[in-house]
C-alpha cells in the first residue's frame, strides 16, 4: 500500500518530526475522501481513514518495543526508548490536530458542519455537563471540584485507552484520533468566535490578527492538552506491549508486566499534572 510505505518505523525514533507531516497529510486526505465518498458519516469515516493510514507503522513500533522488553532488563533504558516513541506519537497527534483545525477555519460553514457534526455535539455535551454540575453546586463550582471531575473523567478515558490497546493492539489510537478531531473542533470554534468578536477587516493587519487568534486558540487547549494526550499515548503503548506479548506467547511476562505497570503509573501522573494545569494555570494565562 502507498500511504503506509511512506514511513519507516525503524527511523522514526531518530526523525520524529516526519510523523507531524504524515499526520497532517493523512488527515487532509482522509477528510477529503470521507466528505466525497460518504458525506453523511464523514466525521466518523475520517477518523477511521486516518487510523488506517498509521496502523501499520504503529503496530510495527509497538511490536519493536515489546521485543525490547524481552531483550533488556534495565527499566531506565526501556523508559528512554519508550520516550522516543511517545515523542513521535505526539508529533503525529499535532499533525492531525493542526490539519483538522485549519480545515475547520478555512472550509465553508456548510462543509464544516457536515464533517464535524459529531465533534461539535461532543463539545456541546461537555459544556452541558459542566453547566449542570455548576447548577448542582448552586453556581459556585470550586476549582477543587472541577479538578476532581476532570481527573476522574480523564482516568475513565485512560482506562478505555488501555483496554482498547490490550484488545486491539493499537486500539487506543482510535480514541486519540477522535480526541484530536474534538480538540481541533474546539480550537476552531474558539478561533471563529474570537475572529467574529474582533471584526477583522483586510490587509496585513488582518493577517497578523488571524495568526494571533489562531495561535491563541491552539495554545489555549494545548497548554494542558499535550500532557494529557501524552498520558493516553503512554498507557496505549503499555496496553499494546502486553497485547503483543500475549499474541507472541513471550513468557517473560514479569519483565513485560513491570514495564507496563510503570507506564500506567506514569500516565496517571501525567493526567494529574495536566488536570492541575487545566484548572489552575490555563485560566489564569488565557482568561
Amino acid at each position: 500500500m502507498v500511504l503506509e510505505s511512506i514511513l519507516n518505523p525503524f527511523f522514526l525514533k531518530k526523525r520524529p518530526w516526519d510523523m507531524f507531516l504524515a499526520g497532517f497529510i493523512y488527515s487532509i486526505l482522509a477528510l477529503t475522501l470521507s466528505f466525497f465518498v460518504f458525506m453523511e458519516g464523514a466525521g466518523l469515516l475520517m477518523i477511521f481513514l486516518i487510523l488506517l493510514s498509521v496502523l501499520p507503522v504503529l503496530y510495527t513500533t509497538i511490536k519493536r518495543e515489546e521485543e525490547l522488553d524481552i531483550q533488556y532488563d534495565k527499566e531506565i533504558f526501556l523508559l528512554k526508548e519508550h520516550t522516543k516513541v511517545i515523542i513521535f506519537l505526539m508529533f503525529l497527534f499535532l499533525g492531525i490536530t493542526l490539519a483538522l483545525f485549519l480545515a475547520y477555519l478555512v472550509l465553508p460553514i456548510s462543509v464544516v458542519n457536515n464533517i464535524f457534526t459529531l465533534q461539535q455535539q461532543a463539545i456541546a455535551n461537555v459544556i452541558q455537563t459542566v453547566n449542570q454540575d455548576a447548577q448542582v453546586l448552586t453556581g459556585n463550582i470550586t476549582k477543587l471540584s472541577l479538578f476532581t471531575n476532570i481527573f476522574i473523567n480523564n482516568i475513565k478515558v485512560l482506562f478505555f485507552s488501555l483496554v482498547f490497546s490490550f484488545l486491539y493492539g493499537v486500539g487506543a489510537m482510535f480514541i486519540l484520533t477522535w480526541n484530536a478531531s474534538v480538540v481541533a473542533t474546539a480550537m476552531g470554534i474558539l478561533a471563529k468566535n474570537e475572529l467574529s468578536n474582533a471584526a477583522i477587516g483586510s490587509g496585513i493587519g488582518s493577517i497578523l490578527a488571524y495568526i494571533n487568534i489562531s495561535a491563541f486558540s491552539f495554545f489555549r487547549y494545548m497548554t494542558h492538552g499535550l500532557i494529557e494526550i501524552a498520558a493516553y499515548f503512554v498507557v496505549g503503548l503499555a496496553g499494546g506491549i502486553i497485547s503483543v506479548a500475549l499474541i507472541k506467547h513471550d513468557f517473560k511476562y514479569d519483565r513485560v508486566l513491570i514495564d507496563t505497570l510503570d507506564l500506567i503509573l506514569i500516565s496517571i501522573g501525567f493526567l494529574f499534572v495536566a488536570g492541575i494545569i487545566e484548572v489552575f494555570i490555563t485560566p489564569a494565562i488565557f482568561s
